[in-house]
């Protein structure tokens, strides 16, 4: 049966200190004390810890590398900010690792370990629609690794990010919505406690009020991103005494979940129900009737925190907060006029 291979954070965690502390003391530094150094060494050859023979293979070669760590590859939006990334990071001499949480914040978690142990020189990341608990990219930031998010973000007051404008995004679209006819418009997002849900949750609730027109509750529902839960999701509104008679939805997953929905159940788009989502995809041109759909500029997203991200590898220790305009393409899908 294979053992799971001992990390830093293993040690960190049985000793009660942090990974920086663990990496230096293994690397024998100074600013570590010679009695937190014979512990960290005499419970590393106890567990029989050994570095990664690939990192320490690619340090002797000296490269400069960067780590991503994305929720979902699979998704264009994903692919697209990735690409952004390798491009501006091969322009300047970098190469990219990345790695995929799959929405999990214990794959979180250990891909940001992995990159600890490779020695990048710093990393992008989104949080996985799970995580909740922070620590391990406070650790990162104990250990002076450079760090930018980008979309869904955390600790503002320690990392630069780069995020769309989804609150004004959503407000322009839920307004499209309501001057082309619709008047029950429902929310589908995600987990609330994502900061990219709140924004857009927050534009289409603006729009609603700025027309002074009744929220009611029911139809905005916020839950897993996953396209089953938005399938049945969809489903159940639609289904419902009193059904919307428009969608926005909050990313690509979500959005062609309630497509599908909507054309399960009969219902004509936009007659009978309107839909706009955010998405990037071009699938959106493709599908019939073609989707108006919130564009998120995901490539630029992607070269902006790979910019952000060199610069602070380079010393500059400012946090900044950019934002990449979205782009309403009006379609087929929302228009019911």
């Amino acid at each position: 049966m294979n053992k799971r291979r001992v990390s830093l954070k293993d040690l960190a965690e049985q000793l009660g200190v942090s990974i920086a502390t663990v990496s230096r003391a293994l690397r024998n530094s100074h600013e570590v004390g010679d009695e937190m150094k014979q512990k960290v060494q005499a419970l590393a050859k106890q567990l029989n810890y050994r570095p990664n023979p690939f990192a320490q293979s690619l340090r002797r070669e000296s490269p400069r590398m960067i780590g991503v760590v994305v929720p979902n590859l699979v998704t264009h939006y994903y692919a697209a900010v990735l690409s952004g990334i390798e491009d501006y990071a091969t322009s300047r001499g970098y190469t990219v690792i990345s790695s995929n949480s799959h929405e999990s914040h214990e794959d979180e978690e250990r891909a940001v370990d992995n990159f600890v142990s490779m020695h990048v020189e710093g990393i992008v990341a989104c949080l996985a629609q799970d995580t909740t608990d922070y620590s391990h990219f406070i650790e990162i930031n104990e250990m002076g690794i450079p760090l930018v998010f980008f979309a869904r973000t955390c600790l503002p007051e320690l990392f630069s990010s780069v995020v769309a404008n989804g609150d004004e995004a959503a407000q322009q679209a839920t307004n499209h919505l309501i001057a082309t006819g619709s008047r029950r418009i429902a929310f589908l997002g995600g987990p609330n406690h994502l900061d990219m849900v709140r924004r857009r949750k927050h534009g289409y609730l603006e729009a609603l009020r700025e027309h002074k027109m009744p929220i009611d509750r029911s139809l905005v529902v916020c839950g897993k991103i996953d396209y089953d839960v938005a399938y049945q999701a969809t489903r159940k509104l639609l289904q419902g005494d009193n059904p919307p008679d428009a969608i926005l939805a909050f990313n690509d997953i979500i959005t062609f979940a309630a497509f599908e929905a909507i054309k399960s159940l009969g219902l004509r788009i936009p007659q009978d129900v309107a839909i706009v989502g955010f998405t990037d995809s071009d699938t959106a041109a493709f599908v019939t009737p073609k989707l108006t759909a919130i564009m998120d500029q995901a490539h630029k997203t992607g070269l902006k925190a790979c910019e952000l991200l060199l610069k602070n590898i380079a010393g500059d220790k400012h946090i900044y907060k950019e934002v990449v305009p979205m782009i309403l393409k009006i379609r087929e899908s929302s228009s019911k006029e």
